[in-house]
């Protein structure tokens, strides 16, 4: 298969030219510098490329590596040889499997003293639906979304070399958690794989460090879990501390907070022998890489023992935990807290292994509760992290949904899954009033409706009659204010509610916090649990919202206090700050003015921003140099009998664009014919369809239906590429970048 995709990749570079990005975009963070010229351009104006292209039902084969063989869809994949690992480079196919950015600041670093929460995802073998990089139509996929618990984020499978799919990188990222890949060795060929370059000279293992550090580097992940599960040889053996630290010493180069771990199997001696703790067997390993990932099956005179071993790393120590509660187990399952109370009471990192069992395990249809019950079980043990940088914005989507939204409007209908759309998610779960109050919140996802993208977040909740308001804390932050911000909040109550609904932030004094365009708080039942308390140098605020966005905010937040489509409100505030630090943003509750009576209410969030108001201010650079490349038709079927032949086309875009400035582009289409835009007609323009979401400077569209040509008459398709900016709001069409592709019938 290797030998037969790099002929691929050889014979479609002799066959493309390589265009350059304009001289004005000097930097596209896009790992590939060119993109593929199509064969036949025959104009590019300012803003548009126009391509041509002759209809013919023999493509060029695309890399199997990099595109599903059914679909041609971009998938993540897997490298499982050490041949295959050694021959790897950078290919401009990669590009579509790099992540957007580095793990977002959070507070405190990973490098902190504190415990540690790694997951490690291991599910029936990996590259399910995740694999696909653009999303695919999954009905009832596995959802991970309770980042703010965890610090680590692994993906297990059995292959040699195991890249993280793209979408978990981006997930994980967002909420400042960093992403492992595993490099894995098992079995006899693991053996032989491992005498290969750990039993010789330096040069083999450092030969492959450098290709594991460049992979991490160039897929923008975080570092590697080692787990070598066979026995090696003295020699190979004897190699293996070095090889670890010139991996740990390469990586920290290249990666910054990059991350290597070695697991408990083989111990100094050569054999494969699980402790189940850090002893004088396996010390070794841990002296010569950033952490240690025990196995299994330890009680707790193996952690007593462990602390002696860690000295003051007691943090680099994960100890592991199986939540399948396979062999002789302390927990799992929904036991897994009495792992982690004693993990926790010595001071020792934790690693959940599989937590995907409430997926694989039990009914599909109530994976959300079992979900919600089995991160709530552990909540006590797990400490947050806080997001310390702006902009800050969240629709609350889970990357899936049953159909599509974008800003109130239904776009689509249909199952889709595409973990690398999932946003900024909240500390979920259950509170109830301190004391005797019998006043609570529960906070779920809700796919059944949402304000864009496919989900929502929804609030539950009792106003008992002896206080005046509930609230619960949604995000923990650490974010240095600039001098003025700008929140927004769109949410909806279910029924006929009259509960107020507000948002309320926390400061921290940084010196001297000057707050401006703040109400003070009534105080009354702060809805509080014991990972919610707020430090006694914070103070809860209330915005006062704004009715009337201000004039140079007006154009992007031109719907402050209306009733919007759908029963969603959005409420906007403007607040002046100085020398202040955002800690935290609850979402209040209040009862109607002179309801002495009990008040259940139901709420919905459907978005979160917080923005520095200059920011908006500042010009948004436009998308450019849209080309279009890798084209392949096929026939589709006729509309009945005597109907006529459809098409459909799939092809590959790219453009330039700064990929710091962006959440994601969203791609559209216009389809029409002769030399006219559909999407730009003189009477009633086209409503451009979406196709997808990307997350690089690239798209692959994939069976799009077009009508076929008229003799002597092109057909006409447009694509548009819209960039979404980091902070949230649409931008004008002017912005957009565009590619229209002509296309005719072979002359006979």
């Amino acid at each position: 298969m290797e030998a037969a995709g790099t002929r691929a990749r050889a014979a479609a570079r002799r066959r493309d030219r390589r265009l350059r990005a304009p001289a004005t975009v000097k930097e596209q963070r896009d790992p590939q510098p060119g993109v593929r010229l199509p064969q036949r351009r025959i104009e590019e104006a300012q803003e548009e490329a126009v391509f041509r292209e002759v209809v013919s039902f023999t493509p060029d084969p695309l890399p199997v590596r990099y595109y599903d063989k059914d679909t041609t869809k971009p998938i993540s994949f897997y490298l499982s040889s050490l041949e295959e690992l050694l021959a790897w480079t950078p290919d401009v196919e990669d590009g579509f499997n790099v992540a957007l950015g580095p793990p977002e600041c959070r507070q405190p670093p990973l490098s902190s003293r504190r415990p540690r929460t790694l997951v490690c995802h291991d599910m029936m073998g990996g590259y399910l639906d995740d694999k696909f990089i653009q999303g695919s139509a999954t009905q009832s996929p596995y959802s991970f979304y309770h980042w703010q618990y965890i610090d680590v984020f692994v993906y297990f499978s059995h292959h040699t070399v195991t890249i993280p799919p793209v979408g978990w990188t981006n997930a994980a990222h967002r909420h400042g958690v960093c992403v492992l890949g595993t490099f894995i060795t098992e079995w006899k060929e693991g053996e032989r794989l491992c005498e290969a370059f750990l039993a010789g000279d330096e040069r083999s293992y450092q030969a492959v460090a450098r290709q594991l550090v460049l992979i991490a580097q160039f897929f923008r992940f975080d570092g590697w879990l080692i787990n070598i599960e066979n026995s090696l040889s003295l020699a190979a053996v004897g190699n293996v501390p070095h090889f670890l630290r010139y991996l740990t010493t390469e990586l920290h180069q290249q990666v910054p907070r990059g991350l290597v771990l070695w697991y408990d199997s083989v111990v100094s001696s050569g054999q494969l022998t699980w402790q189940d703790e850090l002893n004088e067997h396996n010390r070794v390993f841990f002296d010569s890489c950033d952490g240690f990932f025990t196995n299994y099956n330890w009680r707790e005179e193996h952690l007593e023992r462990m602390l002696g071993q860690a000295g003051e790393r007691l943090a680099d120590v994960y100890v592991g935990v199986d939540v399948f509660a396979r062999g002789s187990v302390v927990g799992g399952r929904f036991h897994t807290d009495k792992s982690l109370e004693l993990i926790r009471k010595h001071g020792f990192s934790v690693a959940l292994f599989a937590p995907g069992w409430v997926y694989e395990c039990l009914e599909k249809g109530d994976f959300f509760q079992n979900q919600d019950k089995f991160w709530s079980l552990l909540e006590r043990y797990l400490p947050t992290h806080s997001i310390c940088s702006l902009p800050f914005v969240t629709s609350f989507c889970l990357g899936m949904g049953t159909r599509r939204v974008c800003y109130g409007q239904e776009e689509a209908v249909g199952p889709w899954y595409h973990l690398s759309a999932q946003e900024i998610q909240p500390l979920f779960g259950e509170h109830r009033l301190e004391g005797e109050g019998r006043g609570w919140v529960k906070m779920h996802c809700c796919l059944a409706d949402a304000w864009n993208g496919g989900s929502s977040l929804l609030i539950r909740g009792l106003i008992p009659p002896e206080v005046g308001n509930v609230s619960v804390r949604l995000f923990s932050l650490q974010v240095p204010v600039p001098p003025k911000i700008f929140l927004s909040m769109v949410y909806k109550l279910e029924g006929p509610s009259a509960v107020g609904v507000a948002l309320e932030l926390t400061t921290g004094d940084t010196g001297s916090c000057h707050v401006g365009g703040i109400a003070a708080p009534s105080g009354e039942g702060t809805l509080l649990a014991s990972s919610f308390l707020t430090a006694e140098t914070s103070s809860r605020r209330s915005p006062r919202p704004l009715r009337v966005p201000p004039t140079k905010l007006a154009k992007w937040v031109g719907r402050c206090g209306q009733q919007l489509s759908g029963g969603w409100v959005q409420r906007c505030y403007e607040v002046n700050l100085r020398g202040c630090l955002l800690q935290a943003l609850f979402v209040n509750f209040s009862r109607p003015p002179g309801s002495q009576k009990e008040e259940n209410f139901v709420c919905r969030l459907g978005e979160i921003q917080v923005v520095d108001a200059n920011s908006l201010l500042t010009p948004l650079p436009q998308v450019q140099a849209v080309t279009v490349s890798q084209v392949r038709w096929q026939s589709a079927a006729s509309e009945g009998e005597g109907g006529p032949t459809g098409l459909r086309l799939s092809c590959t875009l790219h453009w330039a664009h700064l990929l710091p400035h962006v959440r994601c582009f969203r791609i559209h289409c216009c389809r029409g014919s002769g030399g006219d835009s559909p999407c730009r007609g003189p009477l009633e323009p086209e409503r451009p369809t979406l196709l997808g979401l990307a997350f690089v400077n690239r798209y692959r569209i994939v069976d799009l239906a077009v009508a076929a040509a008229e003799p002597g008459r092109d057909g006409r398709v447009e694509f548009l590429v819209e960039p979404i900016p980091k902070e949230g709001f649409l931008v004008p069409r002017a912005e957009w970048g565009r590619a229209a592709m002509l296309y005719s019938t072979p002359h006979t």
